[in-house]
């Protein structure tokens, strides 16, 4: 984007479109995301990446991070959440072309699928009635 004049969405502007995404959402998964945080970052801590064994903080776009629906939750269990990270999704835009809220979309509902236990083809699908 240098040299454009264009500056590049900011954290609030990737949430503000991964919120939309979650409206989009049929209403029985909307259900259960009330509890879920959302949070937006630069990219994932070095302590996740070296955890999946990432080298590359591009690579990582977004993350799912709690117990999955019908999981029973222990005493202590962090809150799930969900991350997206800026920086890797800003990349994959940049390179691939698809439309900055379509992208947001695409990555949000991978994660939202994890904290139901969905399979691809499952993911899939959710994406398309959130798209």
């Amino acid at each position: 984007m240098a040299g454009t004049g264009q500056i590049a969405p900011d954290a609030a502007e990737i949430e503000r479109l991964a919120r939309t995404a979650i409206a989009r959402l049929p209403d029985v998964f909307r259900a259960h995301l009330g509890g879920i945080l959302l949070i937006v970052e630069e990219f994932a801590e070095n302590r996740i990446l070296d955890e999946m064994d990432i080298d590359d903080p591009f690579a990582l776009s977004g993350l799912y991070s709690g117990r999955p629906v019908g999981e029973p939750r222990q005493t202590g269990d962090p809150p799930a959440t969900i991350h997206l990270y800026r920086r890797a999704i800003l990349d994959e835009w940049i390179e691939g072309g698809e439309a900055l809220d379509h992208l947001v979309a695409h990555v949000l509902v991978h994660e939202v699928g994890h904290h139901f236990g969905l399979s691809d083809t499952q993911m899939h699908a959710l994406e398309d009635a959130a798209g």
